[in-house]
């Protein structure tokens, strides 16, 4: 299998993006990684009712990709699956200011509640908050 070696996706750190894929019709996988609630805030996407998050990416994707992906959240070293399908796409140089990526939503089935859940827990009071992110 290839590897690329990973890539910090924001001048901060916030978190990053290492792509698995052994070509060919085989997926590709995300691994991301948030270290502190508030770079996982950055990217969750709470307007979906499954849930779902921005992934800060140059790479070309078209709506209704699906993504594989294997998730870190802060203070817990357990990768969690992710399945989703692109939501919404950013481009480069968005007028908006936001980062180039896409919007991932959780799959709508049991594997995506337990995730929104574990995300949702993860931050915390910042759920309620009107902080600015990388999405809407």
């Amino acid at each position: 299998m290839a590897t690329s070696p990973p890539s910090i996706l924001a001048e901060n750190s916030m978190w990053s993006e290492s792509v698995f894929s052994a070509g060919g019709s085989r997926p590709t996988i995300l691994q991301l990684r948030f270290d502190t609630p508030p770079d996982l805030y950055q990217a969750y996407i709470s307007i979906f009712t499954e849930g779902g998050l921005y992934v800060q990416t140059s790479r070309d994707y078209q709506m209704g990709d699906e993504l594989f992906g294997l998730l870190t959240l802060p203070q817990d070293q357990k990768r969690h699956p992710v399945i989703g399908n692109v939501a919404w796409i950013t481009p480069a140089n968005s007028p908006t200011g936001r980062p180039q990526g896409v919007g991932v939503r959780f799959t709508a089935d049991e594997r995506g509640a337990v995730l929104k859940k574990k995300i949702e827990t993860a931050l915390g009071p910042l759920l309620g908050t009107n902080r600015t992110n990388h999405t809407v």
